[in-house]
């Protein structure tokens, strides 16, 4: 008699929270389980499933090709992604290492955000997971169940259904709440490199090319919580060695005709559009002067008497006599122009980034030359020491987050912090090797703190240190060594100008909506009831200081959560 009985699943599948990390050689086994989360209408929750071939069976192949089904009523609202792992070759300073990451070795470590082919997946004998968002926006209150499934193809690969095979499917309940995240608030850049994707995508700098780049990244920075955009008027002097140029990446059109400077703002207003058409708050002008220490100027292009020349850079003084008189001509020009665009109130400048002790000199000089020119425009400044703002000499200054306690006694008009590729030991950050409940507790910490701005250098900066060449990001995620995967970029680069998020872009954006969500809550009881909920059960809450299990945070959220119920 044929046999018509079906054999068990030769697939495994776990569903596990946004914060898990699936490395392919894990076990699924010690995948924590979740089965229910909440979430508010306007949120976007994610969480992931794990999967891999069941190791108990006997295969001649190292995959199987599947399926997947989605089965919910909810269904029109979900996103899936496949967890793509990407290499690393130096996963963290050794000197800035502690006990909290997952892993320091090198090796292939999960990250990229990659589109699913259709429905089609590869099952593997190692761990891999699946990326799945609930884009809360237009949801109705209610509760939902959510089954995620894995059929079995046959062995030719044509996507048939094999149907000796039972499917492997593993179901959660999401509960969305009747209440909306109020806007976020919180100022949040992370440096916008035009000159890295002019060089990955070999095209011109501003030609037509270049800008459906600039628009599909700059979509997907607004889309996770990234409202402050660095504004190249002029090649933003970062990052660059002494002597070197980046590729010229300039707004701003210059002319010095008869020794007397003109501008046009033509590529600006291009800008500006862009910016307001997906959805840009604020605009962060590029630093004035050069990076570490201030002394010389930023890279300026013009055509002088018809020849179009650099007449600014390494090879002149920050606060010579020329370079003044230029930003005494530019600095009024622009302001009145960005004020007919009604542009000028969401502007931030800069001086220059990450100031040491020994650069106060240098750096009030610089200082003095601008702050009479933006007069009550906000200046943000990444600095570290207390001394400059204890001197009157930043308004706004944003400390590296292992710093931002010898700040919270100041009183500091708008707080904000920033982290980077020294913010290791310790300290909560986005790197590759850190988990993620690392990543996410920023949130708390902001919210608890009262910060109001976020900094971090690198969106997707895709060259080596100071610049010197491009790399793939792809293949290379450190910088070429400089620095630990995941600080110089959290995007990668798609086709066709596309723009591919990280898994650490999205976790996150989490943060932003864990302290929005704080927000709300507090709005609905009180401060002080917000900051029980946080420092229950813990040691109080600080930056260098902070619950390490995951669950932690996820208990957090589904506290507040309920709180915000129980007031509806």
């Amino acid at each position: 008699m044929q046999e018509t009985a079906l054999i068990h699943s030769t697939m495994l599948t776990k569903i596990v929270s946004s914060l898990e990390k699936c490395y392919h050689n894990e076990n699924i086994k010690t995948k924590r389980e979740i089965k229910s989360f909440s979430m508010l209408k306007n949120e976007r929750a994610s969480f992931q499933m794990a999967y891999c071939l069941d190791p108990r069976q006997k295969f001649s192949m190292h995959f199987r090709t599947a399926e997947l089904e989605i089965e919910s009523p909810i269904k029109d609202f979900i996103k899936v992604r496949r967890v793509s792992h990407v290499p690393s070759l130096m996963p963290i300073y050794k000197d800035h290492c502690d006990s909290g990451m997952t892993r320091t070795d090198v090796g292939l470590y999960p990250d990229a955000l990659l589109p699913m082919d259709g429905n089609r997946l590869m099952v593997y004998n190692h761990l891999n997971s699946l990326w799945i968002d609930i884009e809360g926006e237009g949801l109705k209150a209610g509760v939902y169940p959510i089954t995620l499934r894995l059929r079995r193809t046959k062995a030719n690969n044509t996507m048939e259904l094999d149907p000796q095979y039972e499917p492997c499917e593993a179901t959660l309940t999401v509960e969305v709440i009747d209440a909306m995240l109020p806007a976020q608030t919180t100022k949040f850049t992370q440096w916008f490199y035009c000159d890295c994707l002019q060089v990955y995508y070999e095209t011109e700098s501003f030609d037509d090319k270049h800008w459906l780049a600039i628009e599909s990244f700059m979509k997907t920075a607004v889309k996770n919580g990234i409202n402050m955009i660095l504004t190249p008027l002029f090649t933003p002097p970062l990052d660059t060695a002494p002597g070197l140029e980046r590729p010229t990446t300039q707004l701003i059109d210059v002319a010095l005709n008869n020794g007397e400077y003109s501008f046009g703002f033509e590529k600006l207003d291009r800008w500006i559009a862009l910016c307001d058409k997906v959805g840009v708050e604020y605009f962060e002008i590029n630093h004035m002067f050069t990076q570490w220490g201030c002394h010389n100027c930023p890279k300026v292009m013009a055509t002088v008497d018809g020849e179009y020349r650099r007449i600014f850079g390494w090879d002149t003084a920050a606060t010579g006599e020329e370079y003044s008189r230029f930003l005494r001509t530019f600095i009024p020009q622009f302001i009145a122009h960005m004020k007919e665009k009604n542009c000028d109130k969401r502007m931030y400048f800069h001086v220059s980034d990450e100031p040491s002790q020994k650069h106060l000199d240098s750096y009030k000089a610089a200082r003095d030359l601008l702050y009479p020119l933006v007069k009550d425009y906000p200046i943000i400044d990444a600095m570290s020491h207390v001394e400059f703002f204890d001197q009157g000499l930043c308004r706004i200054p944003i400390p590296h987050n292992g710093a931002v306690q010898d700040f919270l006694d100041r009183d500091v008009k708008e707080r904000w912090t920033y982290y980077c590729c020294g913010s290791g030991e310790g300290l909560s950050n986005r790197l590759m090797c850190m988990p993620s409940e690392r990543n996410r507790i920023i949130g708390a910490q902001m919210y608890k703190y009262n910060v109001k701005g976020f900094l971090h250098w690198g969106y997707n900066f895709y060259f080596n240190e100071y610049s010197f060449a491009p790399l793939n990001p792809w293949n290379n995620t450190d910088g070429d060594g400089f620095s630990p995967s995941g600080d110089c970029f959290s995007v990668y680069p798609g086709p066709r100008c596309t723009c591919i998020e990280s898994l650490r872009l999205k976790v996150f954006y989490d943060a932003l909506q864990d302290q929005r969500a704080l927000e709300l809550c507090e709005s609905l009881y009180s401060r002080d009831f917000v900051i029980s909920l946080i420092d229950e059960g813990i040691t109080p809450l600080e930056f260098n200081n902070y619950p390490r299990d995951p669950q932690y945070l996820l208990n957090l959220r589904e506290k507040v959560n309920a709180a915000i119920k129980a007031k509806l």
